[in-house]
């Protein structure tokens, strides 16, 4: 703008002309968020998103989780997510586990260094719905706070 505010403008395929941002969803705007981080030119050392479902449809979450992928050639990147659908987006070597020991020290694993997971991605299965149907050693917090199970064989 002429007194030096920026105008943020978003067009949608269906609409002959854009809106104002404050017209978007909140979801869009999020969205637009997440992909102008992430595909920053001279991006920063860590990238850190906590919750990227919050406002997005859950059929995006598996797209983002590999813009994520990408970006992360150029720097490190840190998300948090609870959500099994931005999960499915992302590969066992790529998701670390996190619970608290008997210590209360925050421990992590990665799931392809679980037991059998590997396994059932290979046979196709989905390591969100792995997750949700408790395959994981731990992170399932109605079942011993999330830590490791008992009597289960380490590797």
């Amino acid at each position: 703008m002429q007194d030096g505010r920026l105008l943020l403008q978003i067009k949608d395929a269906p609409f002959a002309t854009p809106i104002l941002a404050k017209f978007a969803s909140d979801g869009t705007l999020k969205m637009l968020a997440y992909l102008t981080v992430l595909h920053d030119p001279d991006p920063p050392q860590l990238i850190g998103i906590e919750e990227p479902e919050n406002h997005l449809h859950p059929r995006l979450l598996p797209e983002l989780a590999e813009e994520c992928r990408a970006a992360s050639a150029n720097t490190q990147l840190m998300v948090t997510t609870h959500s099994p659908f931005f999960i499915d987006g992302i590969r066992p070597q790529e998701l670390w586990v996190l619970y608290r020991n008997e210590d209360g020290y925050t421990q992590a694993k990665r799931t392809d260094e679980m037991l059998g997971i590997q396994e059932f991605i290979e046979e196709g299965a989905s390591l969100g719905n792995l997750w949700m149907e408790d395959y994981f050693e731990f992170g399932n917090p109605l079942k011993n706070q999330g830590a490791p199970r008992k009597n289960q064989p380490k590797n």
